[in-house]
């Protein structure tokens, strides 16, 4: 099946990526649309001669990899990630923050990233904002017992918190058996401080605020590829 303009763009932004893996990384793969583009560009790479080992942020990314050839390990074996490439769901242009988790392999994402030396992000140029929060809302992994007097503890903060569904009467279930809360805020000034109090509600697992993580985001855009790094 034909790609559409869009999805070439993020093909070339993925591949640009993969140019930061080296042979013998340990190498975290992301999750979504952009990150299946980096995973599809290592199996290439693998076929090619190259070994690393990965460490997938979740099932649909692990079966995609092994399917490609690519070995896969655990934090058991690899405590310590080289490098992780992922997508992210808005990135601020003057910080490098981001917003993730849309995807719904937010809590695995951010284990991963923080066991990482280094996180590079592949975005298309749409998912840049001024302010986090201008298009996205903020996802919060939440444990489903008390679910909803942890939405009400949100809501403190300002957050307009909805249930994710995977289907009409059924709540959408991440790999780690928790359900997600997608917030909205009405401005984000201070990411860091939001993902602390966010953080510290009874309830929450973690949300998707990733603050001062990105070393990296490689942008496509229709004019090319650009490389941000973080300030």
């Amino acid at each position: 099946m034909a790609l559409s303009a869009r999805d070439e763009l993020k093909r070339a932004a993925a591949y640009r990526a993969i140019e930061f893996v080296e042979d013998g990384m340990t190498v975290g793969l992301g999750t979504g649309s952009t990150a299946y583009f980096v995973v599809e560009g290592l199996g290439e790479r693998v076929k090619n001669g190259l070994k690393i080992t990965g460490i997938p942020t979740s099932e649909r990314t692990a079966t995609q990899a092994r399917s490609l050839g690519i070995h896969l390990a655990t934090f058991a074996e690899h405590p310590t990630i080289d490098l992780t490439i992922d997508g992210a769901d808005e990135v601020e242009r003057s910080t490098l923050n981001l917003i993730k988790g849309l995807g719904g392999a937010l809590l695995r994402e951010k284990i991963v990233a923080s066991a990482s030396r280094k996180l590079v992000i592949v975005v298309d140029q749409e998912k840049l904002v001024d302010r986090l929060g201008d298009h996205t809302p903020v996802p919060v992994e939440v444990v489903q017992f008390g679910w909803q007097a942890t939405s009400a503890a949100l809501s403190k903060l300002g957050a307009e918190p909805v249930l994710r569904h995977a289907h009409e009467d059924h709540p959408f279930i991440t790999d780690g058996g928790n359900y997600t809360l997608d917030c909205r805020f009405p401005r984000i000034d201070d990411g860091k401080e939001l993902e602390r109090q966010i953080n510290a509600i009874v309830g929450v697992v973690d949300c998707g605020l990733f603050i001062n993580r990105a070393s990296a985001v490689i942008v496509a855009a229709a004019d090319g590829i650009q490389v941000m790094n973080a300030p």
